[in-house]
């Protein structure tokens, strides 16, 4: 099952640039919720860095953090900026067992194919040791479609995402409705998830 969606790869391909230096802050409130439920110097996977805005506020509060972005130019972008190893990573892609205290994926995983996700998720719980966390955060909607940059959204609702996760061993499995914005600046329905791992 294919987990990416060339268009939307495309777009951060040719926006790299903008996309990486429009000065993005960390996010802050969930940062903090998640690395609340770590110990010190845990292991955290970062999937699609973006900038490094979150993975540089990680590696300030002394945690082992292993960024990694699907798009390459992107990628040497967050390098740059974060000064370690910056990994180009397809969801697909992932293959390590119980690696990770944690897994921090914001606002990357809204872009995988509806049908690849339940797939996806399922690499992250193995990539998880026993009791490993896991954050990810969509835009909400009912059905898949494409913003005004052409780029594709999976827009799950609660429920549905409900689904998706409960195929998986999660200890707990927590989804947070909260209004936001994006890239676009629009105002956006975001579902903010975090799983814990039995």
């Amino acid at each position: 099952m294919v987990a990416k969606d060339d268009d939307t790869i495309g777009f951060y391909t040719g926006n790299a640039a903008a996309y990486t230096s429009r000065g993005q802050a960390a996010d802050r409130p969930h940062l903090e919720t998640f690395l609340a439920r770590l110990h010190e110097g845990a292991s955290i996977l970062e999937l699609g860095c973006g900038g490094g805005q979150d993975s540089e506020f990680m590696l300030a509060a002394g945690y082992d953090v292993h960024p990694t972005d699907g798009t390459p130019e992107i990628a040497k972008a967050a390098q740059a900026r974060l000064g370690i190893p910056v990994r180009t990573l397809l969801f697909e892609d992932m293959d390590e067992r119980e690696r990770y205290d944690g897994v921090w994926a914001n606002a990357c995983l809204l872009h995988v194919p509806r049908p690849a996700l339940p797939g996806i998720i399922g690499r992250i719980h193995i990539a998880l040791k026993r009791g490993g966390v896991f954050y990810a955060s969509f835009k909400a909607g009912e059905a898949e479609g494409r913003d005004m940059f052409g780029r594709y959204y999976n827009y799950p609702s609660k429920p549905w995402l409900e689904d998706v996760y409960g195929q998986f061993g999660w200890a707990t499995v927590e989804i947070e409705a909260r209004q936001g914005s994006g890239y676009d600046q629009l105002p956006t329905a975001w579902l903010h998830v975090t799983a814990t791992k039995l």
